[in-house]
């Protein structure tokens, strides 16, 4: 066993609320901290997605264990308080590179000298974060996929200052926590999973823009081909169109023409209030327990 017992997850936007109900359902305590009260309400709606998708997924989760969960779960926009409490704090803020570093400098202010910290991104090093909190060698990268109740990988990727002695601790507390550790050697950019993921995406988006096809034939052809629950522009709702939109723009590739059209698509999809799942719309439109209206 671990010594965590408490764990603080710092952003509860699509993906960090679903990270801290998982861990909540496992049967830690979890502080899940956003920005605002508005913020705060919405992730309430989260929770209560996630543990009916939970209970119609997962054979252990009953409406007691997900009573459980909820009670497990403690919301705040203090976030000084948030990183005081932690025995280990997962931060999952939009993907950023100066907002991570300045949420960093606070919570390594704040948090005590035996805190590890995670951060988790879709495309950014540790090592390009780490220092903002003081304490590098108690650094790591966690990567999570969404659906994290199904799809329970965690990838673990230290950075070239982290001590290893807390990528182990952080493996260990993944398997208590129900989450199948997925431990790297070194920093990758994207991880495992999104670098084998990224192409397959952008090859949709490709299709798309040139208008070869129709977003529900294209996805059709890839689930049936691949004997997959979900084809690329729906793992692109349930990613948000946010995320996507921060990670093309975070870029420091030149970007192709088409590439850049879908990014231009993406924000006006944003603008209009329909960024994926988490808003009820996005490439497709979703009832109140997350499923896609037909």
């Amino acid at each position: 066993m671990t010594r965590i017992s408490h764990v603080s997850v710092i952003g509860s936007g699509v993906l960090g609320a679903q990270i801290a109900f998982v861990i909540a359902h496992a049967g830690f305590k979890v502080t899940a901290w956003d920005l605002n009260d508005d913020a705060v309400e919405a992730a309430k709606k989260r929770f209560d997605i996630i543990g009916k998708r939970m209970i119609e997924e997962l054979d252990y989760a009953t409406e007691e264990s997900i009573s459980i969960g909820h009670e497990n779960l403690t919301l705040t926009t203090d976030l000084d308080s948030a990183a005081k409490s932690a025995d280990l704090i997962i931060e999952a803020v939009p993907e950023k590179l100066e907002l991570k570093r300045s949420t960093w400098e606070k919570l390594g202010a704040s948090a005590s000298e035996n805190t590890i910290f995670c951060t988790n991104t879709s495309s950014l090093l540790g090592s390009e974060i780490a220092d903002a909190s003081g304490a590098p060698e108690r650094f790591l990268n966690t990567h999570f996929a969404n659906r994290v109740w199904v799809k329970n990988i965690v990838e673990i990727m230290p950075n070239p200052e982290t001590d290893l002695k807390y990528r182990d601790i952080v493996e260990e507390f993944a398997r208590e926590a129900n989450l199948e550790p997925v431990v790297m050697k070194k920093e990758q950019r994207a991880y495992l999973l999104n670098t084998m993921m990224v192409p397959f995406l952008q090859a949709a988006q490709y299709l798309y823009v040139n208008d070869v096809a129709d977003i529900e034939q294209i996805d059709k052809d890839w689930k049936i081909a691949m004997s997959t629950d979900q084809g690329p522009f729906e793992i692109m709702d349930m990613i948000g169109l946010r995320s996507i939109v921060n990670v093309a723009e975070g870029s420091k590739d030149e970007q192709p023409e088409w590439k850049k059209e879908f990014t231009a698509r993406a924000k006006r999809m944003i603008e209009e209030g329909r960024s994926g799942a988490g808003d009820g719309e996005g490439f497709y439109k979703y009832d109140s327990n997350g499923n896609i209206v037909r």
